[in-house]
Parts: structure tokens; C-alpha cells; sequence
């Protein structure tokens, strides 16, 4: 069993990669909005002008009725709990590794409990945990506005990965615990290896437009990373995610990072625009390869 103190400890370091997280972003978006969190709501609005959350056949048949489900409280700030969708295989929730699951922009929505299903049914209990407090956008505008008000309470957001790290290591007490997100939740797959730097035992990330480069920030990491990224995404670029490959190697850390060629943004969201079948699917099993060499089945 992991120490408490030493993940409180270790979640401090977070707050410098949010920092340059939120300058990263704000430094290439020009506009005339007062807050960080305007400014990077809208770059991320930019990017999904045309995408609507409305499941899709793909997504349908992602669920999974061979594994358990509940609704789960793991933890609360400030009075207010934290609840998110837990999915394991039938039996004891800690016969399996742990991984906590990060929503894309919309929120914790159909798609992510069917992908939160999919990794129970390869083997693990899998927490996908609630960044917008019960709230899920149903239109860009709504989304907007939700991850806003994320960003600009990033303090919040901390203490929930964190919480839902302390569920699964104390409440659950799984084996191990990786982490896995996509877009906003990609970023904060990231964000959630920085601040358990040393408590992770795996991190995953689709697309992060928010990954840090810097390598001050990054040598506290001590799991092996695994990122997929499109070649004709902007944020990040292709050049971002080279930046980001060649730190983590010059710094000697375990990274497994992939452009997918022909595949943009958001490339492993079946109700997305710019869903690549053919892309998403080989992501998709090297993330399972990925977690099963690092987090055991």
C-alpha cells in the first residue's frame, strides 16, 4: 500500500506543469478574452467546430454487458464528492490492475463509459472519473464553457485525479494503477503521471494539446509513457510531439510515442468528424499491449 503522504507530496509537482500547460496554449491563441482559461477554451473549440458528442454505431457496440458497472463517489474537495463510472470483469474489483480513465472535452459521456467498459473487459478496473462535476456538454458552445471553467479551477482538477488514485490504490486496492485520456483528457492523463510522479505506474495519452516539453517538469516522471498522436493535428503539431519524444529520451524516461499518419485531432473518437477506424484500432491495441506490460492483466 502506497503512502498518503507521500502522494500528497509527490501532487505539488502538478502545479508547475499546469502553469506551463496554460502558457502553452494561451502564448498561440490570440484573442481578446481576459482569462487563460477563455483563451484555451476557445483554441480547444477550434478544433471541434463541427463535432457533436451524439454516439455512434461504433460506439454502441463498445459496450460491454460481460462486465460489472456502478456509479461511484471516490473522494470529494472542499465538501463537494467526486463520482465517477467504475467497470471491472466479474469478481473482487481488486483482482485487477487499476486505471483511471479522463474524459475528452465533452465530458464523462456514452463514449467514455463505453471505452471505460472496454478496458474492464481486457482485464482491468477502470474509474473514469468526472472533471466537469455531473455536467456533460451536448454542443461545442456547452463544451466550451465546461472546459473553461475546468481550466480555470485546475486546482479542483488535481485533487480529483488524485482522489481517484487514492480510490483505487486504498478503497479498491488494486495491484497497480495506470492512467488514460483523450484530448482535454489527454492533457490530463499527463498532468496526472506529474502529479504522482512516482506512485503511477503507467500513463497513456491521446492527443494532449496541453503536453508540457519542458524538462524540468518531465524528469520527475517515473512510469513509462505512451502517447499516440495524429501527423495532421495542430495542437499539438507534429513538431510539439517530436519536442516532447526527444525530452523525454534525452532525460532517459520509458516513451513509447506515435504520429499516426493520415490521422488529425480527436482520430480515436468514433462520434467525432475525424474518426480514422484504421488509426484508432492499432492505438487501440498497443494501449492494451502498453498496459498489460506495465500494469500486469
Amino acid at each position: 500500500m502506497r503512502k498518503w503522504f507521500s502522494v500528497v507530496l509527490a501532487a505539488t509537482l502538478v502545479v508547475l506543469g499546469i502553469t506551463v500547460f496554460k502558457a502553452s496554449l494561451s502564448s498561440s491563441f490570440s484573442t481578446t478574452d481576459n482569462t487563460i482559461g477563455q483563451r484555451q477554451s476557445q483554441a480547444i473549440a477550434a478544433m471541434h467546430a463541427n463535432d457533436t458528442p451524439v454516439a455512434s454505431p461504433a460506439i454502441k457496440d463498445m459496450h460491454n454487458d460481460s462486465v460489472v458497472t456502478a456509479t461511484v463517489t471516490y473522494g470529494s474537495a472542499d465538501g463537494m464528492p467526486f463520482t465517477g463510472y467504475l467497470a471491472h470483469p466479474d469478481g473482487a474489483a481488486a483482482d485487477y490492475p487499476g486505471i483511471i480513465v479522463i474524459q475528452e472535452w465533452w465530458g464523462l459521456n456514452d463514449n467514455i463509459r463505453a471505452m471505460t467498459e472496454q478496458l474492464a473487459a481486457a482485464g482491468y478496473t477502470a474509474l473514469a472519473v468526472d472533471l466537469y462535476d455531473g455536467k456533460v456538454a451536448e454542443t461545442p458552445e456547452q463544451a466550451r464553457v465546461l472546459v473553461q471553467a475546468a481550466i480555470d479551477n485546475a486546482t479542483r482538477l488535481q485533487q480529483n485525479v488524485v482522489a481517484a488514485y487514492t480510490y483505487l490504490d486504498e478503497a479498491i486496492a488494486v495491484p497497480s494503477v495506470g492512467s488514460i485520456g483523450w484530448c482535454f483528457g489527454g492533457t490530463w492523463s499527463l498532468n496526472t503521471a506529474l502529479a504522482l510522479p512516482e506512485q503511477l505506474d503507467a500513463a497513456v495519452i491521446y492527443y494532449g494539446g496541453g503536453i508540457t516539453t519542458d524538462p524540468a517538469q518531465l524528469v520527475t516522471l517515473q512510469m513509462p509513457i505512451q502517447g499516440h498522436f495524429g501527423a495532421l493535428d495542430s495542437r499539438p503539431s507534429p513538431e510539439t510531439v517530436q519536442e516532447f519524444e526527444a525530452v523525454l529520451n534525452e532525460l532517459g524516461k520509458s516513451a513509447q510515442i506515435y504520429l499516426y499518419e493520415g490521422a488529425d485531432h480527436a482520430f480515436a473518437n468514433p462520434s467525432g468528424t475525424r474518426y480514422d477506424a484504421e488509426a484508432a484500432e492499432l492505438a487501440w491495441t498497443r494501449t492494451l499491449e502498453f498496459f498489460a506490460s506495465h500494469l500486469g492483466r
